[in-house]
């Protein structure tokens, strides 16, 4: 399990466009099971991936939860921190 805080410079709803396309796209394929304006889930492969977004001053703070995906959620994280 891994739980990864990051911030970025991109906005709350730029973050939640490109955790969709990262984790739900073709490539991992996992499901949408849960999504509000503050969290994603995605399940899949025995795991799960939970983004929890925060607005900070026009930035994004993303708190990431993981099973199963911990590689994916950091290949995720370096691509927008």
């Amino acid at each position: 399990m891994l739980n990864l805080e990051l911030k970025t410079r991109l906005s709350r709803e730029e973050v939640a466009k490109k955790l969709k396309k990262f984790f739900a796209g073709k490539e991992l394929g996992l499901d949408l099971k849960e999504e509000t304006a503050q969290c994603l889930t995605f399940e899949g492969g025995e795991g799960f991936v939970t983004a929890t977004l925060c607005s900070e001053e026009g930035k994004a703070r993303v708190d990431l939860v993981t099973r199963e995906w911990e590689y994916q959620v950091k290949q995720f994280a370096s691509k927008i921190g």
